[in-house]
């Protein structure tokens, strides 16, 4: 049995469609739904359809009853004019809020001729439904309507997660019949009870751009919506865990935030849930991720780009269903979170959703990476380019929930662990010490936030402070206009002890930094080389002393196997006294190379001390000149010097080399005589 569809209508002035059922055989009837008119058979109708049956009665019984002249003269006035347009449909029904419109009518009508339909995840709601609007119930009719889409429902539908957010779907165009009927209800309860199950392998990206229900396979793969030119496979696990988080995407919010409660009451993992809202949030609010600025809408959605007040409300939605006391396991979980913090200060969400977004962030810190940290000021009271105190309140968050930490393991250990270091806190560190380098060129940064920041992290957050040194310098040269009192205050966030060779001999040689501070680096050099030297005559003293036990015990055993084998066999000596030998003469150009290292190290000692000793009689003619009255030069320069200094420079720097020099000339004069 064929159907066609034609433009045309029984009023020329109408827009309105028509279909047609070509059995041969003339309709007698005309349904109306929406702007279609189906031309139907009777007969088909009322034996499957109750609703229908006792409306095409009705009608029939009206028909039956004595009509008046006037109306007898008009009917066939009508009549007439009509029999040579179209042949005449006895009975005409208006359908009016048919669940699914007409599409759906003309499936439920083709199952009434007896036409197999083809259920799917994507018509089963709106069919069932039609079936209950048109009461096709199994007491009516056998094998009717509502009890195959129930079984389909049952056995096909809620028995996969992929196919039940599919229907889910589908029951928005029929939400308060879905909503009777429970159909939202079982969709829901059945994506709950089977997340638990599903592999969170699979949350992720790349997505296909592909509208829900539809079965065009020639779509192009998109990389956070950009075409690879990759054609989108149908089978394999992958693409079965990318199509479940492609139609949970599809769902309108309203649905979507029902379905999240409904996780949150299953006790469904704090992933699963973080991977969901993850993936709605990317599909509809644009600059989530700085890779993809525009939100992949469905293609065949006519909906157009959410509005500013839509988006807000998906963002504080997404934001109060994240488990913010849980951290992410991920750093990609990170990013998407500063994603979300910067549309909050855009859309200016609430204080609340920030304070929340913030604390999560500080929770997990470690896994950021210094872009995402790089906030950009959008409030027009702040001057700076980037948001320094909401880094500031980040890193608090961190440091609150490290010291709770410590706690908690201090308790279980009953011990004080002061001396661990903990590697989430050495990560921050590292990346504290990168925001600074790069905030430190903003003019508008002002030194009470630069120091401010750069101290609030712990010791031992640091294990060498040529980080900050770095950003230190880079502030001094961005800002050569500040006083002398706040060069002085921003190179005191950084510790000298704890600045590498490499660090210290840069800042010896820095006209950027104040003079106390220059100071401070080459007395702390100096003394990292005097640790050095040390280290290096103990290490030259014990290798001789060594050496010689070994020579002493290899020589008899040398002695005794040249006696014992002939002159030919002389070079041919057994692997183990072969072995001994080469460790001696390896051992012995290791010790030229510690001579050589060790002298080049007091060389440098002595260029530091003539540095030192040249300062010294510089701040000893700038304390004469500021003299007021005749005093010690000597004892006025040594005071002041500890005033500023805070060290003792005659006993500890520029003397520093005699000790050193005698111990070394003893190593030496030690190792001649053996």
């Amino acid at each position: 049995m064929a159907t066609e569809i034609q433009a045309a209508a029984e009023n020329p002035s109408s827009k309105r469609q028509a279909w047609f059922c070509t059995t041969g055989l003339p309709s007698d009837i005309v349904i109306e739904v929406d702007d279609m008119a189906f031309h139907l058979h009777k007969f088909p109708l009322m034996s499957k359809s109750r609703k229908l049956h006792n409306l095409i009665t009705e009608q029939e019984e009206a028909n039956y009853t004595t009509p008046t002249r006037e109306n007898q003269n008009e009917t066939a006035e009508a009549e007439q004019q009509e029999e040579d347009e179209v042949e005449e449909d006895h009975f005409h029904i208006v359908l009016s809020d048919f669940p699914g419109g007409s599409e759906i009518f003309e499936m439920a009508s083709k199952f009434c001729y007896g036409v197999k339909i083809d259920l799917n995840s994507s018509n089963v709601a709106p069919l069932r439904c039609a079936g209950d609007f048109l009461e096709m119930t199994e007491e009516y009719s056998e094998e009717n309507l509502i009890s195959k889409t129930e079984r389909f429902l049952s056995h096909t539908v809620l028995k996969s997660i992929k196919e039940s957010i599919k229907t889910l779907k589908s029951c928005e165009l029929v939400m308060l019949q879905a909503e009777t009927l429970c159909i939202t209800q079982r969709c829901i309860a059945s994506i709950a009870s089977k997340a638990p199950s599903a592999d969170p392998a699979l949350f992720g990206w790349p997505v296909s751009d592909e509208a829900s229900g539809a079965q065009d396979h020639s779509k192009q793969m998109l990389w956070n919506g950009i075409e690879t030119g990759g054609r989108k496979k149908s089978g394999g696990r992958g693409s079965k865990g990318i199509s479940w988080f492609e139609d949970l995407a599809q769902l309108s919010l309203p649905l979507f935030k029902r379905l999240i409660f409904s996780m949150r009451d299953q006790e469904v993992s704090s992933e699963i849930i973080e991977s969901c809202l993850m993936n709605y949030a990317k599909k509809y609010i644009p600059g989530i991720s700085r890779s993809n600025r525009k939100p992949s809408l469905p293609s065949s959605s006519s909906s157009s780009m959410p509005t500013e007040t839509e988006q807000k409300e998906l963002l504080e939605t997404i934001i109060s269903n994240l488990p913010l006391e849980k951290r992410s396991k991920t750093s990609t979980a990170t990013r998407f979170l500063f994603g979300l913090l910067r549309t909050a200060n855009i859309l200016n969400a609430s204080e609340a959703c920030k304070a929340a977004l913030e604390k999560k962030i500080g929770s997990q810190l470690e896994q950021a990476k210094l872009d995402d940290l790089l906030i950009p000021s959008y409030s027009y009271l702040n001057e700076t380019l980037y948001d320094v105190d909401c880094a500031e309140r980040i890193l608090s968050y961190f440091l609150d929930g490290l010291d709770e930490t410590n706690e908690e393991v201090t308790e279980a250990n009953q011990a004080e662990d002061d001396g661990l270091r903990s590697p989430a806190l050495m990560l921050v560190g590292k990346l504290i010490d990168g925001y600074l380098a790069e905030i430190a060129s903003d003019a508008n940064l002002k030194p009470e936030k630069f120091y401010n920041l750069a101290i609030s992290l712990p010791e031992q957050a640091r294990l060498f402070d040529d980080g900050v040194y770095r950003a230190v310098d880079v502030y001094l040269k961005a800002h050569p206009w500040i006083s002398e009192a706040d060069r002085e205050k921003i190179c005191g966030v950084m510790d000298c002890q704890k600045l590498t060779l490499e660090a210290c001999t840069h800042a010896a040689q820095n006209d950027r930094l104040p003079l106390r501070a220059v100071v401070q680096v080459l007395f702390f050099e100096q003394l990292q080389l005097r640790h050095a030297i040390a280290g290096t005559l103990m290490a030259a003293e014990s290798v001789p002393a060594d050496t010689g036990r070994f020579s002493a015990v290899s020589r008899p055993e040398t002695e005794e196997l040249q006696r014992g084998v002939g002159e030919e066999k002389e070079e041919e000596v057994p692997g183990p006294i072969a072995h001994e030998n080469g460790t001696w003469r390896e051992t012995v150009r290791e010790n030229q190379m510690l001579r050589l290292d060790m002298d080049s190290m007091r060389t440098r000692v002595h260029q530091l001390e003539r540095e030192c000793s040249t300062m010294k009689k510089v701040i000893e003619k700038i304390d004469k000149d500021k003299a007021a009255g005749p005093q010690d030069p000597g004892g006025r320069w040594r005071g002041s010097l500890i005033r500023r200094f805070g060290c003792k420079f005659k006993t500890q720097v520029c003397d520093s080399h005699e000790s050193a020099v005698a111990d070394g000339r003893r190593g030496r004069h030690h190792h001649h005589q053996q």
